[in-house]
């Protein structure tokens, strides 16, 4: 069946509208003012006429609808807009540094410790045994700092870089979409549906 799109009502909402329409036939029961939903009309019957008579029933949630078409258009067009990249984003000196201190100062650790503990088996009274063993918890702790600077570098950079946006758009264009379904659904829907129901009258029994 063709359906008579509304012309406030864009292309990439029919499907909502649907399911609106499709959710309120199906809990059609649990509403008193829809009493003959499925005996007087039919459910398929009910949905094809709300279908043809689209452009009627979204008027009534006319002004819901604009306001969340102009949010999720609003949204988009935050969600679309190119992130400025930050002077300090690309790798520098800085960040070179940072990464080749630790690495470095816990390979000349590592060699100091071993080449002084190999002295000190060797001859224990030999200074350089000590001054080797000495430099090697130096260039240990150089590197235990480095690598705490390389990480507290990395949790700033994953904070900088994390999107600005917050959650509030994603909540604002829910709240929109819901007040447009909402409406759509008590003013027009329901109502479109009591009519249809009201209009149509029980067969007059048979003449026996």
């Amino acid at each position: 069946m063709h359906m008579n799109v509304a012309p406030h009502l864009l292309t990439e909402d029919r499907s909502e509208y649907e399911r609106i329409l499709d959710e309120a036939l199906r809990t059609a029961q649990e509403r008193p003012e829809l009493d003959g939903a499925g005996t007087r009309l039919t459910p398929a019957q009910l949905r094809a006429m709300a279908l043809n008579a689209t452009t009627l029933i979204t008027t009534a949630a006319a002004g819901e609808y604009e306001h969340f078409v102009k949010v999720r258009e609003a949204h988009r067009a935050a969600s679309n807009r190119p992130r400025t990249q930050a002077p300090d984003e690309s790798p520098g000196a800085a960040a070179v540094l940072t990464t080749l201190v630790p690495v470095l100062a816990g390979t000349a650790a590592v060699i100091f410790l071993l080449v002084g503990a190999v002295i000190r088996l060797v001859a224990p009274g030999a200074a350089l045994g000590t001054a080797l063993l000495t430099a090697g918890l130096v260039f240990g702790a150089l590197a235990a700092a480095g690598l705490l600077c390389a990480g507290a570098g990395l949790l700033l950079t994953a904070l900088r870089n994390s999107p600005a946006e917050t959650g509030a758009p994603d909540d604002e264009l829910v709240r929109a979409r819901a007040a447009w379904g909402h409406a759509l659904l008590e003013r027009g829907l329901i109502p479109f549906l009591h009519a249809a129901l009201a209009a149509t009258t029980d067969p007059p029994p048979r003449e026996r």
